[in-house]
C-alpha cells in the first residue's frame, strides 16, 4: 500500500465502488429489462423509484467499510425497513443473493482481504445484510470520521438506461477527504458517445464503465472499471476571454434544477452550446474531465429544498482536485458539516476555478431579473 494519506480509504473505496456498480449493472440486466420481474422495484414515500439495486449496492459497500474500517460511522441514502415487511420477502430474497454474489467476487479484491474473505467464506445471511444497510443511519455533523453514500444516484436515469451513479465519500470533521464514484454507462472516452437510454445493446459496449477518484490534495483520476490503470483528468482551462466557448450540463428532471434560469445564465454569459443534460452525480465527473464545463444545480421554487450530502460528496471533491470550485448559488463553500443535509447552501454550481466568480454574478443577476435574489 502507499504511504500516501488516506491510501487505505482510496483503495477500499475503490473496491466498494466497483463492487457495488457491478450490482447495479447486474440488476439492471436480470430486472429492469424485463417488466415482468415481480419485485424488482418498490416505492418510497417521496414516489421516486427504488429498485433492488440500492439496497444490494449499500449493503455491500456498507460492508466492505465495516470489514476496513468498523468504528467509521456511514451516512447512506436507505434503510432496510421496507426490506423487512413481510410482503417483501422476494426483494429480500434478490438484496441477499446479489449482494453475497458481489463479496464472493474475486475481482477487486480489498486491500485488506485475506483469502478467506474478511467478511467471512460463508454468504452472509439475511439479518447481516440488512443490518449492513442499516448502518447507513448517522445523522452526519462536523466531527470524526464518516462516510456518504449514495448506492444508486441518478435512479430514473438507472431505469432509463441512462446515466447514474455509485457514489462514495469520506468526510473528516465535516470535510471530503476522498472521493470514489462509479458510471457504469459513462464511456471512458468521451468522444466515444453515451448510449443510447434503454438499448440493452448499446449498454453492452465494450468502452462503457469508469470509476473516478480523488484524494484532497492529491488531484483526480480515471479508471476502467475493471482495470487499475489510471490516468489523471483536469477540467477544461477557461478564462473571462473564452468562457463564451463553455457549456453547462445539468439534471435532465426540471424537478431538480430550473431549467429556464440555466438559459438565462447562458445568455448572460454569452454562452451558446447546448447544455448536457444527464441524471447524477456523473455530471460532476464529466465536468471534472472537460466533457463540459460548467454544472448547475439551482435552487427551484421558493429554495426551501435541502441538498442531501450524499448527492455531492464525491463529486464536490473530483471538481475541486481536477481544478474547479463548487459552492452554492451565493460563491459560498459547500458545508458537509451540518448532518444529512446542506442546510446552510442553496443550489450547487460548479466551474473551473478562473470562472467561477463570473458564473456567480452571471446566476445572482438571473436569480435577481426572477424576484429570488433571497436565494
Amino acid at each position: 500500500m502507499s504511504s500516501a494519506p488516506y491510501a487505505l480509504e482510496r483503495a477500499v473505496a475503490i473496491s466498494a465502488v466497483a463492487r457495488a456498480s457491478s450490482v447495479t449493472a447486474r440488476v439492471f440486466r436480470l430486472l429492469v429489462t424485463k417488466s415482468s420481474a415481480a419485485g424488482a422495484t418498490v416505492t418510497k414515500s417521496d414516489a421516486s423509484p427504488v429498485t433492488v439495486g440500492d439496497y444490494a449496492a449499500q449493503a455491500v459497500v456498507n460492508i466492505v467499510l465495516g470489514a476496513h474500517f468498523p468504528d467509521d460511522k456511514i451516512v447512506g441514502e436507505e434503510d432496510a425497513a421496507e426490506l423487512r415487511k413481510p410482503e417483501s420477502a422476494a426483494l429480500r430474497e434478490q438484496v441477499v443473493q446479489l449482494a453475497n454474489e458481489a463479496l464472493s467476487g474475486s475481482e477487486q479484491e480489498c486491500p485488506a482481504q485475506d483469502s478467506a474473505n474478511k467478511w467471512g467464506a460463508e454468504p452472509l445471511s439475511e439479518e447481516k445484510i440488512l443490518a449492513a444497510i442499516d448502518r447507513g443511519n448517522h445523522e452526519g455533523g462536523a466531527t470524526g470520521r464518516m462516510w456518504a453514500l449514495d448506492p444508486i444516484d441518478g435512479t430514473k436515469g438507472f431505469l432509463r438506461g441512462g446515466q447514474y451513479a455509485v457514489c462514495l465519500a469520506l468526510l473528516v470533521d465535516g470535510k471530503v477527504q476522498v472521493g470514489a464514484m462509479g458510471c457504469p454507462n459513462l464511456p471512458l472516452d468521451p468522444k466515444d458517445g453515451l448510449p443510447k437510454e434503454g438499448d440493452a445493446q448499446s449498454m453492452d459496449r465494450k468502452d462503457l464503465g469508469a470509476i473516478f477518484v480523488a484524494v484532497k490534495g492529491q488531484g483526480a483520476r480515471q479508471r476502467p472499471m475493471s482495470s487499475d490503470k489510471e490516468e489523471p483528468i483536469q477540467m477544461r482551462a477557461l478564462n473571462a476571454d473564452s468562457l463564451n466557448t463553455a457549456s453547462f450540463c445539468e439534471s435532465v428532471e426540471a424537478g431538480h434544477s430550473s431549467h429556464g434560469t440555466n438559459k438565462r445564465i447562458a445568455e448572460l454569459l454569452n454562452i451558446s452550446a447546448p447544455s448536457v443534460r444527464m441524471d447524477s452525480q456523473a455530471k460532476y465527473a464529466s465536468v471534472a474531465r472537460g466533457d463540459g464545463d460548467v454544472y448547475l444545480r439551482l435552487p427551484v421554487g421558493d429554495g426551501s429544498y435541502q441538498e442531501k450530502i450524499w448527492d455531492h460528496a464525491s463529486g464536490y471533491l473530483l471538481v475541486h482536485e481536477a481544478g474547479g470550485i463548487v459552492s452554492d448559488c451565493r460563491g459560498r463553500d459547500l458545508d458537509f458539516g451540518q448532518g444529512r443535509t446542506l442546510r446552510n447552501n442553496r443550489g450547487v454550481i460548479a466551474a473551473p476555478k478562473d470562472v467561477h466568480a463570473e458564473v456567480i454574478r452571471a446566476v445572482g443577476k438571473a436569480l435577481q431579473e426572477e424576484g429570488r435574489g433571497n436565494l
